[in-house]
Order: structure tokens, then C-alpha cells, then sequence
């Protein structure tokens, strides 16, 4: 599978699915404030690495994709949606584990590094983790 961006994509949301991701990804992004606010921002901060909008747009791609099947005429079998969705969720673990390891080293590097050097090796640390584990899973 070849990464693309494809803005085309961005028509077939609708104001609805686009509501409803916008209130999944807040509600997520409140409940993790809680978290921060009662165990303290270290914690929170691990939080921050899940993807508040994955819930919300791993269900809407399953949708596109069944609709999709059915404007082309195909059955109903709903095994494609999911392999898609399952494709996605594995993106979102990958950017997951990024992210975490993003924050791991910012928060390392942070008091003792100026903040642009300090989020430029979190950033390099992010990129490279998420890049091998993208590798692995394309080429193991």
C-alpha cells in the first residue's frame, strides 16, 4: 500500500461525521485533562498520546468503505470495511507508540536542553520510532 494524501477524500465527510468526530476528540481530550488535573501531568501527558479523534474515525471508515462496496455494486460483506479499519487502527498504534516515544524524550531532554533542541530530538526520536515500526509491519 502506497501512502498518499488524497484531499478528494475530504468531500465525502459529511457535516455530521465531521460533528461527531469534533465532539468524540473533545470529550477524549476533557477526560484526559481530568486525568492530568487529578494524577498530575506526567501521567497526563502519556494520555496525550492516544489519538482523541481514532474512536470516532476508525467507525467512519468502515462506513465510507461499506458504502463505497455498495454504490460499485458489490455485496455486503463488510470483511473489506473491517480489514480497512483494522489497517487504520494499526496506523494509529504506530503513531501511538511515535508519539509516546516523542514524549519520552522530550521529557528527558527538557531540563537540561533549550526547548528547540530538546523537541527537535523528541521529533527525530518520533519519526524514526514510528518509521521502523511502519517498516516492520510492511516488511515481517
Amino acid at each position: 500500500m502506497r501512502i498518499r494524501i488524497n484531499p478528494s477524500s475530504l468531500r465525502q465527510s459529511g457535516w455530521r461525521e465531521i460533528a461527531v468526530r469534533f465532539a468524540c476528540g473533545g470529550v477524549i481530550t476533557a477526560l484526559i485533562g481530568m486525568i492530568a488535573r487529578e494524577f498530575g501531568p506526567v501521567l497526563g501527558g502519556l494520555f496525550l498520546a492516544f489519538p482523541s479523534i481514532f474512536p470516532a474515525a476508525s467507525t467512519l471508515v468502515e462506513r465510507h468503505v461499506e458504502n463505497q462496496q455498495q454504490r460499485q455494486g458489490q455485496p455486503r460483506g463488510g470483511s473489506r470495511a473491517r480489514h480497512v479499519a483494522a489497517l487504520d487502527a494499526a496506523g494509529a498504534a504506530i503513531g501511538g507508540a511515535g508519539l509516546s516515544a516523542f514524549a519520552i524524550v522530550a521529557w528527558q531532554l527538557l531540563p537540561s536542553l533549550n526547548a528547540a533542541a530538546a523537541l527537535a530530538l523528541a521529533t527525530v526520536a518520533w519519526f524514526a520510532l514510528s518509521t521502523l515500526l511502519w517498516w516492520a509491519r510492511k516488511y515481517a
